[in-house]
């Protein structure tokens, strides 16, 4: 069953660059930013974590850990963060757990062929583990400004 607002979040574990394991117990006290994106070294996905990146010191001012999550693997990803320089971690959610728990994988249609991607979907859990605002179908420009404002409106709380 997906994730909803004002609910916990089940629990989970799944690997993520620089050989950490992420699960929900070991983010407890912590805000958190889980944000789906289709796939590492693409336009859209470059441009929003390097938004993430560039925003970064604020978001750690607001006690809230960035994690990024598509299909792709711990290798590509070890690739993109460092050619990106970005300073959270990325999550290969290849089995599809964290996908499918955040109900982020839709009917996409690139060149009129229809498949199964990843919607970019960004969600906002508090230091307690619950679910406090979702984002889906995000559009890139302006996203992390509006995710950054929620996360520090909510360390404010």
């Amino acid at each position: 069953m997906p994730v909803e607002i004002d609910q916990p979040v089940p629990p989970f574990q799944a690997q993520a660059t620089s050989d950490t394991l992420v699960s929900r117990d070991s983010l407890k006290g912590k805000q958190v930013v889980l944000y789906f994106y289709p796939k590492d070294n693409t336009p859209g996905c470059t441009t929003e974590g390097q938004g993430f990146r560039d925003l970064h010191g604020a978001f750690s001012e607001a006690n809230t850990l960035i994690f990024g999550v598509s299909r792709d693997s711990l290798k590509t990803h070890e690739n993109f963060k460092a050619k990106q320089a970005f300073s959270f971690e990325l999550i290969s959610d290849k089995d599809e757990q964290l996908c499918q728990l955040f109900d982020v994988i839709k009917l996409k249609k690139l060149y009129g062929k229809e498949y199964m991607g990843v919607d970019r979907s960004t969600f906002l859990i508090d230091r307690e583990g619950v679910l406090r605002q979702q984002w889906r179908g995000v559009k890139v420009p302006g996203h992390v400004e509006a995710v950054l404002q929620a996360a520090q409106a909510l360390h404010h709380q």
